[in-house]
C-alpha cells in the first residue's frame, strides 16, 4: 500500500477468486486503482527494455517479495550451489541462484538456469545436505530437461512476459499471471520428476554430502504441508504455488531416495556424507520467519502493518493471511471470507458514490450508508452473487481508502454482526504499538538436559499447534525426543 497501481477487472476477479473458491465472478465489475499492502520491488527500466530472463527475474522478484539480503546465509547457499554444479554432468553451465524474500515453501529454476529458492525452504531444511538436495533436483531438472518440455516452458515464459509487457502496466498484476505460469514452468512429469531426484541426489552425493539429504526433507515437506492444510494452526500462505503444488512429495517419491541413496553408498559413491548441521544452523540464526517486515504481521486474527500504520481484527475463527495484493483470511470450514485491499480515490468523491461507482456489482442499494469508524469516515453495502452474499465497506485513512469485502455462504444476522464487529476494529495504530510491532525470526537453541519438545515449544512465538510446528521446524517425527547438546530452531520475536 506504499505504492498505488491500477489493477484490472479481470486481475481482481482472479485475485478475490483466489481467495473465494467456487465464488462466482460475474459480481465484480471495473475496478478501481489500487495500493499494494506491501513495497514491491522496483524494476530497473533501460530503454531498450530488460532482456527476456532479465524480464522475468524481476517478475519473480515482484511475485515473491524481492530477494532476501542475508550476507552469512548468501554466503552458504553459493558455496554449496559451486560445490553443487562442480559435481554435476555439466560443469559448464551456468546457475545465477537467488533466495526470494517469501516464507513459502519453494525452490524452482528457469530453463536459462536461474536458480530461485525461498527463505522458508531454506528455514524448514536442518542441515546442508538437506538443501543440497533440493538446489540439486532443480539444476537436475535443468541438466535432464527435455528438450520439447524445455522449449515449451521458453514459449510459455516468453509468452507471459509479452502479455505482462505490452498489456500490463501493474507489476502486480503482472506477478498474479506469472504466479500462474511458475506452476508450468515447474510441473514435470512423474518420469522426470523421479529423473530429477536420482540426478540430484547423485549430484549432492558426489559433491560430499548426505545423499540421505533428500528423503529427509521431502519427509518434512509433507509433514509441513499436512500441518498447513489443517486451518487451525493459525498460518495459511496463499501468496504463491508452494514446492509441493509441482513436485508432489509422494511416499513413492520418499522410497526412490531412500534407495537412490542406499544404492550410491553401497556403491562407494555416496560422497562423504556431510550434513554439517551446526554450521547450517549457525547461518539461519535471526533469520526473519513468516512475513517479511515491510508487509504487515499476522498475529493470530489480527493484522497490524506498523509502515502504513493501521491495525483490525478478523472474526472469530479466521486464519489470515497477508499477500502482496492483499490481506486474505478464510473461515474454517470455507463458509465465510474476507478480503482488505486500498484504493485511491479523488477527495472530492464521497465513499458513498463510490461504493456505487461501478467497481463491485448487485450492490443493494437500500444498504448504502454513510459511517463513521473509529473517527474515520466510512461507507458500508451488502451485495448477492450467485454464491456468495458480500458485506463491503470503505474507510479513509489518510490519502487512501480501505476496501473491506466479507463473504458468506449464507446471509444472516450473526453473521453480518461479526463482520460488522469485525471492521470497527479498523483503526490508527499508536506510536508504541508500531514500534512494539517486531517481525518474527529463526533462534538457533542449544537443549539442555531435561529440556523436552514441549517445553522448547512453548517458547515459539506462534499462534496455533506449537508442538506439531516445532516439530516441522526440526525435522521431527510424532514420536522423536530431543537430546541434551541438540541444536534446535525456534520462533521468536
Amino acid at each position: 500500500m506504499l505504492r498505488l497501481n491500477p489493477i484490472s477487472k479481470c486481475a481482481f476477479a482472479v485475485a478475490l477468486g483466489f481467495l473465494l473458491a467456487g465464488c462466482s465472478s460475474s459480481l465484480l465489475s471495473q475496478g478501481a486503482p489500487t495500493a499494494s499492502l506491501s513495497e514491491a520491488p522496483k524494476q530497473a527500466q533501460e530503454q531498450q527494455g530488460p532482456v527476456p530472463n532479465q524480464r522475468e527475474h524481476e517478475r519473480i522478484l515482484v511475485a515473491y517479495n524481492g530477494a532476501y539480503e542475508d550476507a552469512k546465509l548468501e554466503g552458504l547457499v553459493n558455496e554449496m550451489a559451486v560445490r553443487l554444479v562442480a559435481a554435476s554432468e555439466q560443469p559448464d553451465v551456468h546457475y545465477r541462484l537467488t533466495i526470494l524474500n517469501s516464507a513459502a515453501i519453494n525452490a524452482f529454476a528457469l530453463p536459462s538456469g536461474q536458480l530461485y529458492v525461498t527463505r522458508g525452504l531454506i528455514g524448514l531444511a536442518n542441515d546442508s545436505s538437506e538443501l543440497a538436495s533440493v538446489l540439486a533436483h532443480e539444476m537436475s531438472h535443468v541438466i535432464a530437461r527435455h528438450a520439447a518440455i524445455r522449449e515449451d516452458q521458453a514459449r510459455q515464459v516468453a509468452l507471459v512476459s509479452r502479455v505482462v509487457q505490452d498489456v500490463l502496466t501493474d507489476p502486480e498484476t503482472g506477478a498474479l499471471a506469472l504466479a500462474k505460469s511458475k506452476i508450468a514452468l515447474a510441473s514435470f512429469s512423474r518420469t522426470q520428476e523421479f529423473e530429477a531426484d536420482g540426478i540430484g541426489v547423485g549430484i549432492a552425493a558426489r559433491a560430499g554430502y548426505d545423499p540421505y539429504g533428500a528423503a529427509r526433507f521431502l519427509t518434512s515437506m509433507g509433514r509441513n504441508a499436512d500441518l498447513k492444510s489443517n486451518p487451525g494452526q493459525g498460518h495459511i500462505d496463499l501468496r504463491a504455488p508452494d514446492f509441493l503444488s509441482s513436485h508432489p512429495a509422494t511416499p513413492e517419491r520418499i522410497k526412490n531416495a531412500q534407495a537412490n541413496a542406499r544404492q550410491l553408498r553401497a556403491a562407494g559413491s555416496g560422497g562423504g556424507g556431510e550434513r554439517n548441521k551446526p554450521d547450517y544452523l549457525a547461518a539461519l540464526d535471526g533469520m526473519v520467519y513468516g512475513e517479511d517486515p515491510s508487509e504487515g504481521f499476522v498475529r493470530g486474527r489480527r493484522f497490524l502493518h506498523p509502515k502504513l500504520g493501521f491495525t483490525f481484527l478478523a472474526p472469530e475463527g479466521f486464519v489470515l493471511d497477508n499477500t502482496a495484493q492483499a490481506v486474505l483470511g478464510v473461515k474454517e470450514g470455507g463458509a465465510q471470507a474476507l478480503r482488505l485491499d486500498a484504493v485511491r480515490v479523488p477527495a472530492e468523491q464521497t465513499l458513498t458514490e463510490y461504493l456505487n461507482s461501478g467497481w463491485i456489482e448487485n450492490i443493494d442499494p437500500k444498504s448504502v450508508e454513510d459511517v463513521t469508524i473509529n473517527g474515520l469516515p466510512a461507507a458500508t453495502a451488502s451485495a448477492k452473487g450467485d454464491q456468495w452474499v458480500f458485506r463491503l465497506y470503505a474507510v479513509r485513512f489518510g490519502s487512501d481508502v480501505y476496501r473491506f469485502i466479507f463473504a458468506s455462504k449464507r446471509a444472516n444476522a450473526e453473521t453480518d454482526r461479526a463482520f460488522r464487529e469485525s471492521v470497527a476494529t479498523f483503526r490508527r495504530m499508536t506510536l508504541a504499538e508500531s514500534r512494539a510491532a517486531k517481525p518474527l525470526h529463526l533462534k538457533i537453541v542449544m537443549v539442555e538436559p531435561g529440556e523436552t519438545v514441549e517445553r522448547l515449544a512453548r517458547q515459539m512465538a506462534v499462534t496455533g499447534y506449537p508442538v506439531e510446528r516445532f516439530r516441522v521446524l526440526n525435522g521431527l517425527g510424532a514420536s522423536e525426543r530431543v537430546n541434551p547438546g541438540d541444536l534446535v530452531k525456534i520462533v521468536v520475536e
